[in-house]
């Protein structure tokens, strides 16, 4: 859906789920080989153990899977079928019990307080609303538990250049907005930030670690 008076598409589920079916066969072999450097550190981050349970949100072809330590019981959520789908082919290769479960990650999925870590890979700026998915993330962590991020944001205390609005456009079309900042999705979360790190592309990817009190 575009927005009326402009040239600016808005993300829709039912955008995300069209275009991410035509990403599904060939996401592996292309775009997501520049980001497994960026996933693979964010799973040391977030440093999993085993007995830990891990809910990974946006899980899509399955590429944060492979880097689950053994022992760790994992869920993933995803609202593409042709992604999951892509994802249930490596399931027989991996060593972890995973559930893969086809929903809309900005409502409550799991139970409250029921998963140690979760997973936030290239989710936030993909869905269509990224503060409404964190909060529901927030809600499925146990206290004290943690999540990490890798992500693309926008400086927090900048604005769009005209050139970024202008590259959103068609960003937006393929399925991801870079225009969105960590600190207006974060807002009102009850977050703390552990740890933070410049990623892919000179920083412009982030791995983070955030940690519910």
């Amino acid at each position: 859906m575009f927005q009326a008076g402009t040239l600016t598409m808005k993300m829709t589920n039912h955008w995300n789920r069209v275009i991410y079916r035509l990403w599904a066969p060939i996401y592996d072999v292309t775009v997501n080989r520049f980001f497994m450097p960026g996933r693979k550190r964010a799973l040391e981050v977030l440093a999993l153990r085993p007995g830990e349970r891990v809910l990974i949100v946006g899980v899509g072809t399955g590429a944060d899977l492979s880097f689950l330590p053994a022992g760790v019981e994992a869920m993933g959520i995803d609202y593409s079928p042709d992604m999951l789908n892509q994802a249930r082919h490596k399931l027989p290769f991996l060593h972890s019990p995973i559930q893969l479960v086809r929903g809309d990650a900005q409502q409550q999925l799991v139970r409250d307080r029921s998963f140690d870590a979760a997973i936030l890979n290239l989710i936030l700026s993909v869905i269509p609303d990224g503060q409404i998915c964190l909060e529901v993330t927030l809600r499925a962590l146990k206290p004290g538990g943690r999540a990490v991020i890798f992500d693309k944001f926008l400086n927090d205390n900048g604005k769009p250049s005209a050139g970024r609005r202008f590259v959103n456009r068609f960003s937006t079309f393929l399925g991801t907005d870079i225009t969105r900042q960590f600190g207006n999705i974060a807002k009102g979360c009850d977050i703390v930030v552990t740890h933070i790190e410049p990623s892919l592309l000179h920083g412009t990817y982030r791995v983070m670690l955030i940690r519910k009190p």
